[in-house]
């Protein structure tokens, strides 16, 4: 168990939504620091402060950083993307400044899955920020939409039940085979069994677009969830009484 020192409401962008927590381990050398987007289909949700996080600092030694970022009806297409990459931005300086963190895993949650989709397919919102995909060791992907976000095709006055692929999915980006396979981050997958309609099969689709693509599939870990709805396993326990996700994400990141 670990000590752990949380700093809150921290400034990372000139937006007032833009805060975010820091859960940091007190160890005796750096700890790797998991960038986390919460979800709420990009018009609900905060940054948590709840024993999901703590436990990852607490349990397990790694950090964390738990932003929130603009949502709809204020936000638009893609202002949310945007402050997730301010929010990657922000934490590499930080520590660059600190020296507190051994390496860097973005992740998120169902809306924050898909930020963290579109932040790792998309390469132009890091790049314009001068960092690169691969400056970071792995990617949580937990049962995100890699097709157009339902509240974006809402955005557009379409039907949201919609399965689109353009430039606000993040399958759409695969599109070439991957260039250097030695150097890809890791990736977890992770969705339930009774997930909302169409998430299991979006995420079995974008995990074979990524075989098709020449993806190095010995770094990408794809796992259903057996008997939970959608993110129902957030706050679930093994019967040991410790939380399961904490568990997962611990094991990806520290492997």
């Amino acid at each position: 168990m670990y000590l752990v020192d949380v700093i809150k409401d921290v400034s990372y962008s000139i937006y007032k939504e833009c805060l975010l927590d820091f859960y940091i381990p007190k160890t005796e050398h750096k700890c790797p620091v998991l960038i986390y987007f919460h979800g709420g289909g990009l018009d609900s949700g905060e940054r948590q402060d709840e024993i999901i996080l703590k436990t990852l600092a607490s349990n397990y030694g790694i950090a964390i950083a738990t932003a929130d970022y603009r949502m709809y009806p204020a936000a638009k297409f893609p202002n949310f993307i945007e402050d997730s990459a301010d929010a990657v931005k922000f934490v590499m300086e930080y520590n660059e400044k600190q020296n507190l963190f051994s390496e860097y895993y973005i992740g998120g949650i169902s809306a924050g899955g898909y930020l963290t989709m579109m932040l790792f397919f998309d390469k132009s919102y890091l790049s314009k920020r001068g960092i690169s995909v691969e400056d970071v060791s792995g990617y949580i992907f937990d049962a995100g939409e890699p097709t157009t976000h339902f509240n974006v095709l809402a955005e557009r006055g379409l039907d949201t039940r919609l399965v689109r692929i353009d430039e606000a999915a993040p399958i759409y980006y695969i599109d070439k085979d991957y260039p250097h396979k030695d150097a890809q981050p890791k990736i977890l997958i992770l969705f339930s069994d009774n997930d909302i309609t169409n998430r299991l099969e979006q995420n079995q689709l974008l995990y074979r677009t990524m075989f098709h693509f020449n993806y190095n599939m010995d770094k990408i870990e794809i796992r259903c969830l057996k008997g939970y709805t959608h993110v129902g396993y957030y706050s679930a326990q093994y019967e040991d009484g410790n939380y399961i996700l904490p568990k997962l994400y611990s094991d990806f990141i520290l492997k």
